[in-house]
């Protein structure tokens, strides 16, 4: 019997462990800007999928996700049994650990936001000093029609 209530309390469970884990307990330089994101667990609470993001040392470098990859496929073990002991279900899921793409996207999605808000303004702009095409008012009038 699948119970998705309790699958959502135990990764959020597993985000809060594994992210402690890799910034107080494992001492591996690469997940030193390693951040755990969200956790999905499946049905039978047999496999958890963990989501991470992986920071630059600072605003011009580029993030090591091929590093970051190999130190969290190294502590996958001692992860997983830190999840086992904090958890004591009675079968601990397997680990996979998935790049999360969402900040990358919300980016990409803050740049077209704004790119869209010059278009608007030049727009704006231009509307501002624009007159009409034809008459002023192109309705007929009582007037019109006499002469």
């Amino acid at each position: 019997m699948v119970d998705q209530a309790r699958a959502r309390r135990l990764a959020k469970r597993i985000v809060s462990i594994v992210g402690t884990a890799i910034e107080y307990e494992i001492k591996d330089p690469r997940l030193s800007f390693v951040t755990i994101t969200d956790a999905k667990v499946t049905g039978d609470l047999r496999e958890a999928t963990v989501y991470y993001t992986v920071l630059g040392e600072n605003l011009q470098s580029e993030p090591d996700y091929a590093g970051a990859a190999a130190g969290l496929d190294k502590a996958k073990g001692v992860l997983r049994s830190k999840v086992g002991a904090a958890t004591g279900i009675k079968f601990t899921p397997s680990l996979a650990f998935v790049l999360d793409t969402v900040p990358d996207a919300a980016r990409e999605m803050e740049e077209l936001l704004a790119r869209a808000r010059a278009v608007d303004e030049r727009v704006a702009q231009v509307a501002a000093n624009a007159t009409h095409a034809g008459d002023a008012d192109p309705y007929k009038t009582e007037s019109d029609e006499e002469d």
